[in-house]
């Protein structure tokens, strides 16, 4: 190949090679859900919440009341393998999580 052809220009029996770009849309997210259950205390729901995605305490505890009192909680918005990662942690301790495309 010649140095034309490598810049994109035609050289003598040479066509041009038009540039292709692919328009990629960001990933928007994923939301890491967790619901309300009668099973899980809501000491243990902090304790989680702290050692899974590493809230401080008072965050922690905000996240808890939400479940409590409104049945779920957004406890992240990540990437989808940042969010199938907490998504699973959470449920090996045994919350009810769920994954939430967002638009």
């Amino acid at each position: 190949m010649t140095a034309d052809f490598q810049a994109g220009r035609a050289g003598p029996g040479l066509e041009t090679v038009p540039e292709i770009r692919e328009k990629v849309k960001p990933d928007p997210g994923w939301a890491v859900i967790v619901w309300n259950d009668h099973i899980n205390t809501m000491t243990y729901v902090v304790h989680v919440f702290r050692k899974v995605l590493h809230f401080n305490k008072t965050k922690a505890h905000a996240h808890m009341m939400e479940v409590h009192v409104q049945g779920k909680s957004c406890v992240a918005r990540e990437n989808r393998e940042k969010a199938e990662l907490y998504w699973e942690q959470l449920q090996s301790y045994g919350l009810r999580t769920t994954l939430e495309k967002l638009s």
